[in-house]
């Protein structure tokens, strides 16, 4: 293996804290991510000081997946290859979504619901527990391990009665957000014309429709990555697993900040300066391509120790549930 890891594991390492500066790629506005009903998420320090969040902690565990991910290909990028997720394909064997680009996960609707290997049973047979007894997270760890590790860092919560109640659930084990500091509103605008119906049924599309749009300036911009060691160590998946896990964890954030920085089409970022390690200190943090020539090695290594489901892609056949009868009518008559 090409990395050291050392400085990162172990019972007195229980916090791997990293952050970096960010700033815009050309100019100085950016636009935040907004929520229903609030907007931007705007809030003030006890001293006054303007802050804003511009990425969640749910954004940010699916653009650390997203990197991971070959959208051409349709497979893991080539350093990740021989890691396992479930791939959902439809009754025509078309892919139609996978573990890694589903928001929940394995506890996606298309991968529980699925006919095919039928993956819920399988989850029920390895996570059988009595709702009158305590559940095991680290079983639920070893089954994560094996058909999606990805689910394993970033959190997953199996909210299903059939499955212990739906009580077994993973906390992140590496979680992200990106906040700025001393925020300003930068308030722009403009207006769709129209040039044939300036005065035209706007609600219908037509006419001349002004807006209005707010961005930000700020600085600094900083990522925060936390990686919860101890929390990855109480699942005892053993040494391999867990220096296999940490690179992985790493891999995420250095491609991350090399290649997924442009959050919206008007949030273009990139780093400003160097990565820092805050915790722990003097510890130095491999480079993304001594990483990605190890990755491979380290993967094979849990794979031979019989941590991977066999194979490692697992298929699950989704089939959209039958219409109602008047939808079903209705089609034919169309038709």
């Amino acid at each position: 293996m090409n990395v050291d890891l050392k400085s990162f594991l172990g019972p007195d390492v229980p916090r791997v804290l990293l952050e970096a500066e960010l700033q815009p790629v050309q100019g100085t506005r950016f636009q935040p991510t907004g929520f229903p009903n609030l907007g931007a998420a705007s809030y003030q320090l006890p001293d006054g000081t303007e802050m804003l969040l511009v990425e969640s902690a749910q954004s940010m565990a699916n653009r650390l997946e997203a990197v991971c991910w070959d959208p051409v290909a349709e497979d893991l990028v080539s350093e990740l290859q021989g890691l396992p997720y479930v791939r959902v394909r439809d009754a025509n064997g078309k892919t139609v979504t996978t573990s890694l680009q589903e928001a929940h996960r394995l506890n996606s609707p298309y991968i529980l619901k699925g006919q095919g290997e039928n993956f819920f049973k399988i989850l029920q047979q390895e996570l059988q527990t009595a709702e009158d007894r305590p559940i095991d997270p680290r079983r639920l760890a070893r089954s994560a391990l094996r058909y999606d590790p990805n689910s394993l860092l970033h959190g997953l919560f199996l909210a299903q009665k059939d499955l212990a109640g739906g009580r077994y659930r993973l906390a992140r084990v590496l979680s992200a957000f990106i906040e700025a500091r001393n925020v300003q509103v930068a308030p722009s605008g403009g207006v769709k014309n129209d040039r044939v119906s300036p005065s035209g049924d706007t609600g219908a599309g037509y006419g001349n429709v002004p807006f209005s749009r707010d961005e930000y300036a700020a600085k600094p911009i900083l990522a925060y990555f936390s990686l919860d060691q101890g929390l990855l160590h109480s699942y005892g998946l053993g040494q391999v697993a867990e220096e296999m896990l940490t690179a992985l964890a790493f891999f995420k954030i250095l491609r991350f900040l090399r290649h997924g920085l442009r959050l919206r089409t008007a949030c273009d970022l990139e780093v400003r300066g160097e990565l820092r390690i805050k915790r722990p200190e003097g510890a130095e943090l491999p480079e993304l391509e001594d990483l990605s020539r190890a990755l491979p090695i380290m993967i094979r290594e849990v794979a031979a120790a019989g941590s991977f489901a066999t194979p490692v892609v697992t298929d699950v056949v989704y089939v959209p549930a039958p219409k109602g009868k008047k939808a079903a009518a209705e089609e034919k008559e169309v038709g």
